[in-house]
């Protein structure tokens, strides 16, 4: 065995092994338990970067365990191809989205394998491909056609500069989170698929979860956001039309002094015709952000609209405004104004000097709430509601809510925050969407048979953003059966869609249909990994996708992701890596450095998988010497040392201890791989054994033989992490069958099994001693032998112990006055 550690040659070996023996192509076997481990594919930008690394290495080694521990494995990698990064890339370097696409994968896939993962590539997909992309189309008509998607107008943020649609979290300050641009609000028809009739089931649904980490589940519960209010019917002066609000606070409804529309509400829209003033005003909100959080801390603004309507209790008049801070696309896009519990309702009556009626007081009479500095919010006792005085805030909700049912002015009802799924965005880079517009502007699904609807891939951006606007041979479709002209829809699906479904093809990702019955053999995914950031927006739709695909009878499982692992981000000097700051670490050169198991090492050694990983590059240096001192630990004692069966051998003190260290730390690392996911412990383990491995000093063959075993179990422990060294050890050490088909070791209870114990003998809480003793002496003798002890006995100085107390295993304590 070569003396010295070559990780490029040792990779390279251990990596031709596996591609020639096929080690990690999975197959379908009924009589195995099976276990599919799936990490977040990538968006193939182009290089992998650090988080990619840490994230794939987590995956990695859970699958590796897994499989030694005799499960079938599925590990597959696939990529996220379509969006809009690829287009904007394209218009800078003047490079078709396909082409840069593509080259982006192959060396992003280089780089994959560069590292060891044992993915199985003959599985891989690109979103990009028609082959994927056909059955997601398909899928899209039969959701079609069970009413589950429709098209409507809708306010949308728009990027005037990347000419598309942004969701909420892509608008930051107003801007573009890409193009910078100030971001503008438009109405135009989008195609939705209907995600609230899924509210409830979903939002049920994350109480079977119980391997998510709770903070997940806890956002993914308030964006659905369920609430039980009172839709209440406010009757308007000038015509026999109510206007309605659902509000979750029909407590605070004697305090309503304004009615708030939103700026695209139909009644303001109606009046903007014949006001320029408040058209103008119209057309400023619609420059504006559609994001929540962007409107609670934004200026409030708005316009009287002229219009009065009666209080459903009181009948008393009251003023409607347009108001900037109110968003169409949540509840009736109009809000009951209560100012003194409000407070963004406060903000605005305060600009515009109207009134503040105090409806709720604190619970506490100690407590006072001053409405001149800010509203009062929480719930408390009713104050200055007629009938209703004295009621507590959540009885009060019933009692309010049953005098409008009486009166037909409201009822109660069950209300999500949750809003349909907007699924079309308008770019090129991205699924056709199956739909054609006929010469009426009927829209026609795309018949089955014309599937797919294949993305031009040579385009040119000369003509605008949307290249697919300029493309005659794919705006044209095939003529109606009555001679009619058809035109393609040149909308594209939000990415979303491809990723929220990919898990499933990846189980029969050659399949002549979406998916056929290997899909219920590998689902649901065991083990998912991925950042925090996709904890509400990817990981809520794949969730709901999975439903839909259920109904269609494609799945029989009900939820995609049986446990989820969410990895902390990789940090340099205190900030997240990213080019911007300049503080990325490439790790294409830190593998040509020292060596891909030596990066693996460092991610998984550095912190728990769940934690911020701080990067550090004396601990990368650490872990190639340990890598080093390993190597040679291995090639020092692998010709010099035998196996031997030591069930019942009688071996000396020092090889009794060396062998129960070994036995612990395979029990250790198990629990900690298995159970625990904490990597960082579990290889701390395995170096404590390998530094009892270097003290000990082997003279006999019995001593030799336990050395041998413990070198063993350093080597299978480690094979899921750095895999590489670990093929080439396991051959150093004479073996015929690579490690990466050897099963995981198991502890042997005899070897924990402990003859001798060495336990504290304290006098009044102060050690004096160190007892060795058997493990199975009696409370009586331990008690006589740390009397006994000469030590003790100096400061016992000849008086009567009060009291003698045993921590079993662990300390004497002998209490003298």
């Amino acid at each position: 065995m070569d003396p010295h550690y070559h990780p490029a040659a040792v990779e390279t070996q251990a990596q031709e092994y596996w591609e020639a023996h096929r080690s990690f192509q999975a197959r379908e076997d009924a009589a195995r338990e099976k276990f599919y481990c799936l990490s977040m594919f990538p968006y193939p930008s182009g290089r992998l970067h650090m988080g990619h690394v840490r994230n794939y290495t987590i995956g990695d080694v859970i699958s590796r365990y897994q499989r030694m521990c005799g499960r079938n494995v599925l590990q597959p990698m696939g990529w996220d191809a379509f969006g809009l990064p690829a287009e904007n890339a394209a218009m800078k370097n003047q490079v078709a989205p396909a082409d840069w696409t593509r080259e982006n994968i192959s060396y992003m896939r280089g780089q994959l394998q560069r590292l060891g993962f044992a993915y199985d590539w003959q599985r891989e997909i690109a979103t990009c491909d028609p082959a994927y992309y056909r059955w997601e189309q398909w899928f899209f008509g039969r959701l079609l056609a069970k009413d589950l998607v429709y098209r409507r107008e809708s306010t949308v943020n728009w990027d005037p500069v990347d000419q598309t649609v942004l969701a909420n979290e892509q608008v930051i300050d107003g801007r573009g989170w890409r193009s910078g641009a100030l971001v503008e609000k438009r109405r135009i028809p989008q195609w939705f698929v209907r995600i609230t009739a899924y509210a409830e089931e979903l939002l049920s649904g994350l109480d079977d979860l119980p391997g998510w980490p709770d903070q997940v589940k806890a956002m993914q519960r308030n964006w659905i956001g369920k609430s039980r209010g009172v839709l209440i019917r406010f009757r308007r002066e000038d015509s026999d039309q109510d206007l309605e609000v659902f509000t979750t606070r029909p407590d605070t409804l004697m305090g309503v002094t304004y009615l708030a529309l939103a700026a695209q509400h139909p009644v303001v829209e109606a009046l903007a015709r014949n006001d320029p003033k408040l058209a103008e005003f119209v057309a400023e909100c619609n420059r504006g952000s559609t994001a929540e959080a962007d409107m609670a801390v934004m200026e409030k603004k708005g316009l009287p609209l002229g219009l009065q309507v009666r209080h459903p209790v009181t009948d008393e008049s009251i003023p409607v405004w347009v108001a900037n801070f109110v968003l169409m696309e949540y509840g009736t896009g109009a809000v009951m104004s209560v100012p003194a519990h409000d407070q963004r309702d406060w903000e605005f009556a305060h600009a515009y000097q109207l009134p503040i009626r105090q409806v709720i007081a604190p619970a506490d009479p100690d407590v006072q709430a001053d409405l001149n500095q800010c509203a009062w919010t929480e719930p408390g006792v009713l104050v200055n509601s007629g009938q209703f005085d004295g009621l507590e805030s959540r009885k009060a909700f019933d009692t309010i809510a049953s005098a409008l049912a009486s009166e037909g002015r409201g009822e109660v009802q069950v209300n999500y925050r949750l809003r349909d799924w907007g699924v079309s965005r308008q770019r090129y880079w991205g699924t056709p969407i199956p739909v054609l517009h006929d010469e009426s502007g009927a829209l026609l699904p795309v018949a089955e048979t014309d599937l797919p609807v294949t993305l031009p891939e040579n385009v040119s951006y000369e003509k605008g953003s949307n290249p697919l606007h300029h493309m005659p041979e794919f705006l044209n479709a095939p003529t109606a059966a009555d001679g009619s002209a058809l035109r393609r829809e040149t909308d594209t699906f939000d990415t979303f869609m491809e990723s929220s479904w990919y898990y499933a093809r990846f189980a029969c990702p050659d399949a002549d249909r979406m998916l056929d019955e290997r899909a219920n053999y590998w689902l649901p995914v065991d083990q998912y990994i991925g950042g925090i950031e996709h904890a509400i927006l990817h990981l809520l739709y794949a969730r709901f996708f999975h439903r839909l695909m259920r109904d269609e009878g494609l799945v029989s499982s009900d939820e995609p992701f049986r446990n989820l692992l969410t990895q902390g981000m990789v940090l340099k000097d205190g900030a997240k890596m990213s080019k911007s700051k300049g503080n990325t670490v490439d790790p294409q050169a830190l593998i040509e450095q020292y060596g891909a198991d030596t990066v693996r090492l460092f991610m998984m050694f550095a912190a728990p998988p769940e934690q911020t990983l701080e990067w550090s590059d004396s601990g990368v240096e650490g872990a190639h010497r340990f890598l080093r001192r390993l190597w040679k630990l291995v090639s020092t004692h692998a010709d010099t040392t035998q196996r031997a069966d030591l069930a019942g051998a009688r071996l000396t003190p020092a090889a009794t201890a060396l062998r129960r260290k070994t036995h612990q730390t395979i029990a250790k690392v198990s629990d900690d791989i298995s159970r625990r996911y904490t990597f960082n412990t579990a290889i701390a383990a395995v170096m404590e054994l390998c530094n009892e491995i270097g003290r000990f000093e082997a003279d006999s063959d019995l001593d030799r033989a336990v050395v041998r075993e413990a070198i063993e179990a350093v080597v299978l422990l480690l094979a899921p992490i750095t895999p590489h060294i670990c093929h080439a050890l396991w051959i150093a050490l004479g073996y015929q069958t690579a490690v990466v088909e050897e099963t995981w070791p198991v502890a042997d209870p005899e070897a924990l099994r402990q003859t001798e114990l060495r336990l504290a003998v304290q006098v009044n809480g102060k050690v004096r001693a160190q007892l060795e003793i058997t493990a199975d002496a009696s409370d009586e003798d331990i008690r006589a032998a740390a009397l006994a002890d000469e030590n003790v006995q100096r400061f016992v100085a000849g008086r009567e112990p009060k009291k003698i107390i045993l921590v079993p295993r662990k300390l004497v304590n002998i209490v003298v006055a």
